[in-house]
């Protein structure tokens, strides 16, 4: 299957298709309103603001799956993001990206993008050892580890890069433009 197989619900339950976003360079990312990485939000907008129109789409998958910090309802979560960071992007609906109940797009990601560690700085050594005290053997699998994983897939389809919430956003975004 390619990334345009699959699909993601919305908050009203129908579902988005990433067919229609066939020919565009995409950013899937895996969010949260009470994290430290939060303001990774302002970026990203700064990113669609400047590059929606040459062709970039985000997908924002808000999901409660790390330490909680995703506790709203999906209107809750929709209101927090336009107000605090004025979010243009759509928003879907609260899911799982880890586990038996994960949406199959992020199962996908994973599998075209494992893990391949924090990098190096201060947060990668505190999102190492946050990670170590879950899973001893974290490293060694391809599961999201945290909120705001960025998975880069580009106009034909291929997922091209996965960036850990500790990365700098400034690569993220010198990637996109290389894209677009």
């Amino acid at each position: 299957m390619s990334f345009y197989d699959y699909s993601v619900p919305k908050p009203n339950g129908e579902e988005v298709s990433m067919k229609e976003f066939e020919g565009k360079v995409v950013i899937v990312v895996n969010t949260a309103t009470g994290c430290g990485f939060t303001p990774h939000y302002k970026p990203l907008e700064e990113m669609y603001e400047k590059y929606h129109d040459k062709g970039l789409e985000i997908v924002d998958v808000p999901c409660n799956q790390f330490a909680g910090q995703t506790p709203g309802t999906d209107e809750e979560i929709h209101e927090f993001c336009a107000l605090k960071y004025n979010t243009q992007f759509p928003q879907m609906k609260k899911s799982d990206v880890n586990g038996e109940n994960a949406l199959e797009l992020f199962n996908f990601l994973k599998q075209e993008q494992g893990f391949k560690g924090f990098g190096k700085g201060v947060k990668a050594f505190a999102m190492d050892k946050v990670l170590k005290s879950v899973d001893k053997d974290y490293k060694n699998n391809p599961d999201i580890k945290w909120n705001f994983t960025k998975f880069v897939v580009d106009r034909s389809g291929k997922v091209v890069a996965r960036f850990e919430p500790t990365e700098d956003m400034k690569k993220l975004e010198k990637l996109v433009a290389e894209l677009i």
